[in-house]
């Protein structure tokens, strides 16, 4: 039952994705953005602790609420990790009513035509199946794509497709992220392409298979129409991709149909220094202007 009301919840629901899920590689920088230094801790145990502490302080904040987020993508180690005695999943759903993801890729390989594959995902079966332990809906895998190169970004969509049928047939939601840098210079171009495959693959799915999206806010302003009203796309989510918040949202504002799954964007004001009430109301702040901007 659970899982048709979250179904129903990201497919129609008003928010946003929230993404906390900045892995081994990304997260001394958000540590070191919330104002913990490298030198504040030691080794790696020490390091996840306190970026738990962190997601922590975000996800039970009051202004963290349902009414305006739909979801929120983890990282292996939150997943395993609890908050307030309940797997982080769980405290998600059933305490906050938040739907919750998981990442699941390993990182960018080395770039070659023009794009970064994901590294290969050796331990896939067993992560979906903790995924499925820790009642999670969904999962999210990154790729890069940095020059239109037709043949590098049908790679790239390939690959996702293939790891996103897996996916979908451990009963959860792949999300799919071949993101399209924003500094490259031949971003639009891109973007024509990497639609022109995701289309292509969308319309081979069969008829219990279904994916979300996750893609760099488009130059030309609803690009993604089709994606979006895809039958087989249970929604298509927009990554804030080094853009700035205010940046970010208004390009968002300009897309029908394209909500936000933004994470630097969603965290950049948050301090550890800040007191309770400063926290709750920067991220309050962050939450309102991100769900303006999806709605």
């Amino acid at each position: 039952m659970m899982q048709q009301n979250q179904f129903e919840r990201i497919k129609n629901g008003k928010g946003f994705i929230a993404a906390l899920d900045q892995s081994g590689g990304s997260t001394p920088k958000a540590l070191a953005a919330y104002g913990i230094l490298d030198n504040e801790y030691s080794n790696e145990d020490e390091m996840f602790k306190l970026v738990h502490d962190m997601r922590t302080r975000i996800i039970t904040s009051p202004a963290f609420d349902s009414s305006k987020i739909l979801g929120a993508i983890l990282f292996e180690e939150t997943v395993n990790r609890k908050i307030e005695g309940k797997y982080t999943g769980d405290y998600l759903a059933e305490v906050k009513g938040i739907v919750p993801f998981l990442k699941v890729d390993k990182g960018l390989a080395e770039e070659e035509n023009g794009v970064q594959m994901m590294k290969p995902i050796t331990d896939l079966e067993e992560t979906l199946k903790l995924a499925n332990e820790r009642h999670i809906f969904g999962t999210k895998m990154r790729s890069v794509i940095k020059e239109a190169n037709p043949s590098g970004i049908r790679d790239v969509v390939d690959q996702q497709f293939e790891v996103a049928k897996k996916i979908i047939h451990a009963g959860l939601i792949p999300i799919v992220e071949p993101e399209v840098d924003i500094n490259s210079p031949e971003k639009e171009k891109c973007e024509e392409l990497l639609k022109a495959e995701i289309l292509k693959h969308l319309n081979t799915l069969g008829e219990n298979e279904f994916v979300m999206l996750k893609l760099t806010i488009p130059t030309q302003a609803n690009m993604y129409k089709e994606l979006i009203d895809h039958p087989k796309v249970v929604r298509v989510v927009a990554l804030s991709g080094g853009y700035s918040r205010d940046e970010a949202n208004e390009k968002l504002k300009e897309n029908d149909g394209l909500i936000a799954s933004f994470s630097r964007a969603l965290s950049q004001d948050l301090k550890v220094s800040q007191t309770d009430e400063e926290f709750n109301a920067a991220l309050s702040k962050a939450v309102n202007s991100i769900y303006e901007a999806s709605i």
